[in-house]
């Protein structure tokens, strides 16, 4: 199964962003928190993101959803062709869909496609 990195500059956020996931998504796809600093300020972490990758990945691949700005440039440091990809999406709406899509037992690319799709869905 496809596994699913939420990276933020607030460890709070990127865990309640989990929290979410898991809730709409369920606990069946591996998705795990990445945020803050090693020392719990704000910040990003490529420590953190790497046990983070290491912690989903069972073989078919993870996305890295990030946030904003270094969040973004530092999971692109993790990028391995057809194995760790950067999704670039709404964090929560496109962490969910790759959560949906991975649990459905999707592979990677269909799980960033799913992901993608987020930045179209309007709200309103």
């Amino acid at each position: 199964m496809v596994g699913v990195v939420l990276v933020s500059h607030s460890a709070g956020l990127a865990a309640e962003a989990v929290a979410l996931v898991r809730g709409i998504a369920g606990v069946g796809p591996p998705v795990a928190a990445a945020g803050g600093t090693d020392d719990g300020g704000l910040g990003t972490s490529l420590d953190l993101i790497e046990a983070a990758v290491r912690a989903v990945d069972q073989g078919d691949g993870v996305v890295i959803v990030p946030d904003l700005g270094s969040a973004v440039l530092t999971a692109r440091l993790l990028e391995e062709a057809e194995r760790i990809v950067v999704a670039d999406v709404p964090f929560v709406e496109g962490a969910i869909a790759a959560a949906v899509a991975a649990g459905a037992g999707a592979p990677l690319a269909d799980v960033l496609a799913a992901a993608e799709e987020a930045r179209t869905v309007r709200k309103l």
